[in-house]
């Protein structure tokens, strides 16, 4: 790129910004006909969200499960809870879901079955407590609660059984 009208300035007649941004406009590491255009970064997102929304239920599957094994067998540093109690349908919700979650069989109707879960368990722990979730301390309960319910809506994924099931029947 020329700048003819600099040539003819002497370096002294220059600010320091006026030589910078000279510098830079020229420095081909800032040539931006090189970089991604708006365009192709969006495609390049659009190509990922398939495999980030698997992503995302892989991790939400994993980090469900631990609940479950707390309440129905007291590990990791939980307390077996009676089966045939409310605590007890949770725990075979978090566990037996998160399972489920992880794999991405059956995503959209145990997404949701979860995220009501989460709804109840904030409903009935968290809020008699206050209403502002941080001071109730709800807020995993409701990360978790919206999150379920847009998996419910979204579905697995690229990388889950539902897809796998799906295409394999076609």
């Amino acid at each position: 790129m020329n700048f003819p009208f600099v040539d003819s300035l002497k370096p002294s007649e220059l600010s320091t910004l006026e030589r910078n941004v000279i510098m830079l406009r020229t420095d081909p590491a800032y040539n931006t006909s090189s970089h991604l255009s708006m365009n192709e970064a969006a495609n390049i997102y659009t190509a990922l969200a398939p495999r980030l929304l698997s992503v995302l239920r892989i991790i939400l599957g994993f980090l469900l499960i631990p609940h479950g094994l707390q309440k129905l067998f007291g590990l990791l540093g939980g307390k077996q809870v009676e089966l045939m109690s409310l605590m007890g349908l949770a725990g075979v919700i978090e566990l037996f879901g998160g399972i489920l979650i992880l794999v991405g069989l059956f995503t959209r109707p145990v997404a949701f079955v979860v995220s009501g879960f989460a709804a109840f368990a904030y409903f009935i722990a968290h809020a008699p407590q206050g209403f502002w979730p941080i001071l109730n301390r709800g807020e995993l309960a409701v990360v978790y609660c919206f999150l379920y319910l847009y998996l419910s809506a979204a579905g697995g994924g690229e990388w889950s059984l539902d897809r796998l099931i799906r295409k394999s029947g076609s």
